[in-house]
C-alpha cells in the first residue's frame, strides 16, 4: 500500500529542539509521531501542527518513558501497530543533571539518553529497513568531550555519583555518538543511514534538573533558541549525504569528536553490552 506522507518518530518533541524539529517537518508534509511522557504537554504541539497543516492525522502522541525499558517496548509496539512506514527516527529526548537510576537500575542519564534510545531503535530497525531510504538521527552533545576517560563501565549500573551529574551526562552523550557510528556499520547497504550531532548550547528544558545555583552560569553562555538548535538535526534528517552515514555533526558540518568517540573497540563493547541489557525487552 502506498502511503501519501513520509513518517517520522521524534522523542521529546513537546518542547525545545524536538518541538522545533517537529514543526519544521510538519510544514514539509511529514506525518509525525511525537513520543514523550505527557499527553497534556504534547497536545499543545499536536494542536499547533494540526492548525498549520490542516490535517487531523498530521501528529500523533505516543507514550514513552525512556527511563523504563518496558515503556520503550510498549511505545515501539504501539507505533508498529499503525502499520506505517518509518522514514525518520529522531532520538532527541535528553536529560541533564538528573540523579538516580532508571527503572532497570542503570545510571539515570545513561539509561534515558542512551539505553532507552538504543532499545527503541532496535525495536524499530526492521520497519526502518523496509521503509528505506530512511534515517536515524541521534542528538548527542559537545559535552561528550568531558568524558575524558571514555565510558566507565563499572559505574553504569549504579546511581549518579557526581554532584551536578555532568560527568554522567557526558558519558551518555559519548554513548550516543558511539552508538550512531556502530549502527551505521550494522545498517550498511540497507538504505538506512545514521547521524549524531551537537545541536549547540540550546536554552531548553534539558537543563531543568541542573542545580538552581548553576543555572545563571549556563545563561551567561550565549544560548541558542530551540529553532537554531534544531538546524543541525534537520540538516542530518533531510540533507546530509548518505555516504556520510555514522558521522558526527556540528553547525550542519562534519565535526571530529574526541578519540574516545572514534574508538571502534569501545563502540563494539557498548553495542554488545547494550544488546545484552535490553534483550529481555526485545
Amino acid at each position: 500500500m502506498e502511503h501519501p506522507y513520509k513518517t517520522a518518530l521524534i522523542t521529546g518533541a513537546n518542547v525545545g529542539i524536538g518541538r522545533a524539529t517537529a514543526m519544521d517537518l510538519a510544514r514539509k508534509g511529514y506525518r509525525l509521531f511525537l513520543a514523550g511522557r505527557s499527553l497534556e504537554r504534547t497536545q499543545v504541539v499536536i494542536d499547533e501542527i494540526t492548525e498549520i497543516t490542516a490535517r487531523t492525522d498530521a501528529a500523533t502522541f505516543l507514550h514513552l518513558d525512556l527511563s523504563d525499558l518496558r515503556s520503550v517496548k510498549k511505545c515501539a509496539e504501539t507505533f508498529l501497530d499503525f502499520a506505517l512506514p518509518l522514514h525518520l527516527l529522531i532520538n532527541n529526548a535528553g536529560l541533564a543533571g538528573a540523579k538516580g537510576v532508571s527503572a532497570q537500575g542503570f545510571e539515570l542519564a545513561f539509561g534515558v539518553n542512551h539505553l532507552g534510545h538504543f532499545l527503541l531503535t532496535q525495536l524499530l530497525r526492521e520497519r526502518l529497513q523496509s521503509s528505506a531510504p530512511a534515517r536515524v538521527v541521534t542528538v548527542a552533545s559537545r559535552a561528550h568531550r568531558l568524558a575524558r576517560d571514555g565510558i566507565s563501565w563499572h559505574l553504569l549500573q549504579s546511581p549518579t555519583r557526581s554532584f551536578t551529574g555532568t560527568q554522567e551526562y557526558a558519558q551518555s552523550k559519548l554513548a550516543n555518538i558511539l552508538f550512531s557510528a556502530q549502527l551505521s556499520k550494522k545498517l550498511m547497504n540497507t538504505g538506512v543511514t545514521t547521524y549524531s550531532l551537537h545541536p549547540g548550547v540550546v536554552d531548553t528544558e534539558v537543563w531543568r534538573e541542573v542545580p538552581r545555583f548553576l543555572r545563571p552560569v549556563l545563561k551567561l553562555r550565549k544560548m541558542l533558541t530551540p529553532e537554531q538548535g534544531a538546524e543541525t538535526a534537520l540538516y542530518c534528517a533531510l540533507r546530509a549525504p548518505s555516504q556520510e552515514t555514522g558521522l558526527y555533526y556540528d553547525s550542519c558540518q562534519i565535526k571530529k569528536p574526541t578519540h574516545h568517540a572514534l574508538d571502534e573497540e569501545q563502540a563494539i563493547q557498548l553495542w554488545d553490552r547494550s544488546l545484552q541489557w535490553v534483550s529481555p525487552f526485545m
